[in-house]
Formats: C-alpha cells, structure tokens, sequence
C-alpha cells in the first residue's frame, strides 16, 4: 500500500495495473472522468466497487448504490477516504482496514 500510496505522486500510475487499480489511482490524483473511462466497461466487481465509489464521490447516491449491488458489497457509511483505503488495499491484496 505504500508503494501504490507513493506513485500518487508520478504523472500516470503504472502501465501493469489492473483496470480497478489504475482507476483508483486516478480517483485519488482527483481525476474522476478518466478514472470513470477505465472502470466503466470492465466487467469485474472489483472494477463495479471503485465505480461505485466513484458515483459516492460524485454525489449520484442513487447510481452508486446500483454498482455496490453490481459490486456484491453494501453502501459504506463511513469516510470517501476510508473506503479509498479499503478499496486500495483489498485490490492490493493487504488486509483491509
């Protein structure tokens, strides 16, 4: 997690992440259309959970609420950075906090 929380700072994660990585990347440099883009059309419920957190981010409630079904996860009801960390860390395969 730190490795990953470190290329924060570079310009583009990683070329070998995964599509729900890169767009957890994404989320956190605060670019959330190009984090939408790469999370949009894949098909995995790791790719569904950081789009639904994407549309908490956004403030669709609604719309968030369909991908954390699509996502087999239920609607957080704590911090958008805490589930950041979580979804990070569970797609890192680190223990969640």
């Amino acid at each position: 997690m730190a490795a990953f929380t470190a290329s924060l700072s570079g310009a583009a994660p990683a070329p070998d992440l995964g599509a729900p990585l890169a767009g957890i990347w994404w989320a956190a440099k605060g670019d959330w259309d190009r984090a939408h883009k790469i999370v949009q059309d894949d098909g995995t419920r790791e790719a569904a959970w950081v789009h639904a957190y994407l549309h908490r981010v956004e403030g669709d409630l609604s719309n968030a609420g369909y991908w954390y079904r699509q996502a087999g996860r239920p609607a957080p009801k704590d911090s958008l950075q805490a589930e950041w960390e979580r979804i990070a860390s569970s797609l890192l395969g680190e223990a969640t906090p």
